[in-house]
């Protein structure tokens, strides 16, 4: 049986998401990395403050976690955030592959304060004709020379 969640790394990012909110860094959110029991790398919303869209908390701890690791997946890693991960960092979670998740606040609290990422949810069961921004796939003929060469590619890493 694996081994029960740590409520001291779940206090930790709920600690940052407080801390680094009230000094300025952007919405409320924390998120730490466990591997071997130890906190590995801690990330924090900064949003706002560096203009990037995707420095969401989980997104900002993986991508430290990674360089700690010296490696794109986080085999063997708990990631404990403050909130249930929106659609963009469930999706670099899935890519990063932790072994477990554990979170604090539901979506559902995050929409309850102005965090609501629910149109996302909506907009990715749409068809591609019928999103709020439109795609529009252009010239495939000439972007599929770089799968095929990624297919010939001797010294590829699969991921």
């Amino acid at each position: 049986m694996p081994d029960a969640p740590n409520p001291d790394f779940m206090r930790e990012a709920i600690r940052l998401s407080i801390e680094k909110m009230q000094a300025g860094f952007g919405g409320p959110f924390g998120a730490v990395v466990v591997k071997d029991g130890q906190i590995i790398a801690r990330g924090f919303n900064q949003v706002t403050t560096t203009h990037d869209p995707t420095c969401h908390a989980e997104v900002d701890a993986i991508r430290k976690a990674c360089q700690v690791l010296g490696t794109f997946q986080l085999d063997g890693c708990d990631l404990y955030t403050s909130c249930e991960p929106c659609p963009m960092c469930l999706g670099a979670i899935y890519w990063a592959r932790p072994a477990r998740v554990f979170y604090g606040n539901t979506k559902q609290d995050a929409a309850a304060v102005g965090f609501d990422d629910h149109f996302i949810y909506d907009e990715i069961d749409k068809p591609l004709s019928e999103r709020s921004i439109p795609m529009q796939q252009f010239l495939p003929e000439e972007a599929i020379t770089g799968f095929k060469a990624w297919e010939a590619h001797e010294s590829k890493t699969e991921y």
